[in-house]
């Protein structure tokens, strides 16, 4: 089960985390906390270092220097197994193996770890994700884009994860389908209990889904807002910048009803 929300101690904690690829600081210097029940996106440019401090939540990328601490332990010293059985990942590129079917797909995790998942489990998760149960003996390659991106946050959640990890999961989709994914993700985050960390470049995807926003830029956390904050013009010139887009956006298609 996850963690219970109500305790101060913090589910993620980044203590001056910087992460350097010879002479490119990809993080620098990041301290944050992360409560437990929280949906935070991280949002910014390409290379503003949101992927990288991602990824280093579930030891896909080791810190130069600093601690990444989960539920109150530095994820280096855990083993990657047992650490990854806890965490949800879903990424742009879904990952689904072309070889093996969508069951097979969604019980890779718990497999790997000793455990087979049931028929009924199997469904229960299309469920989560609305899809047809018996899309569960079809292989990846009959499936359209965003039903495969259902199957790849249903993997995700075959573990009983407490924390979801989302790299920019939506980016390949058509928008209405897009919109569809992210408002079923933001639901089954309330419906499971789940703390949610999603990278994304599109803030109005952020404001829409998020509880709070970190906006990036050249490796540091430059504003950490809550998205009625935002909108109110909080976060400074970078965060700002960001928001403008979906305003600028909303206004034109304002103008367009006149």
């Amino acid at each position: 089960m996850p963690p219970d929300a109500s305790s101060d101690a913090p589910l993620i904690a980044f203590e001056t985390v910087s992460k350097v690829y010879g002479p490119v600081v990809a993080v620098d210097a990041v301290s944050r906390s992360i409560a437990a029940g929280s949906f935070v996106a991280l949002v910014g440019a390409s290379g503003s270092g949101k992927s990288t401090l991602l990824k280093m939540v579930n030891a896909l990328e080791a810190p130069s220097e600093g601690r990444v601490m989960f539920e109150g332990e530095d994820v280096t010293a855990l083993d990657p197994p047992t650490l990854r059985r806890r965490i949800g990942y879903v990424f742009q590129g879904i990952g689904l193996f072309p070889h093996m079917s969508v069951a097979e797909n969604i019980a890779i995790g718990p497999r790997l770890g000793g455990e087979s998942l049931t028929r009924a489990r199997i469904a229960e998760l299309l469920e989560l994700v609305e899809l047809e149960a018996d899309l569960a003996a079809r292989m990846p390659d009959e499936l359209s884009g965003g039903q495969r991106q259902r199957v790849g946050v249903a993997r995700a959640l075959a573990n009983d994860p407490h924390l979801l990890l989302m790299d920019e999961p939506f980016g390949a989709l058509d928008p209405i389908t897009r919109d569809a994914l992210g408002e079923r993700v933001r639901a089954l985050h309330e419906r499971l209990g789940l703390t949610t960390v999603m990278v994304t470049h599109d803030m109005a995807e952020a404001l829409l889904l998020a509880d709070r926003v970190l906006v990036m830029d050249a490796g540091c956390i430059v504003a950490d807002e809550t998205p009625g904050g935002l909108l109110a013009g909080k976060g400074g010139e970078i965060a700002q910048g960001l928001v403008a887009v979906p305003r600028a956006q909303a206004e034109k298609l304002a103008a367009m009803e006149r």
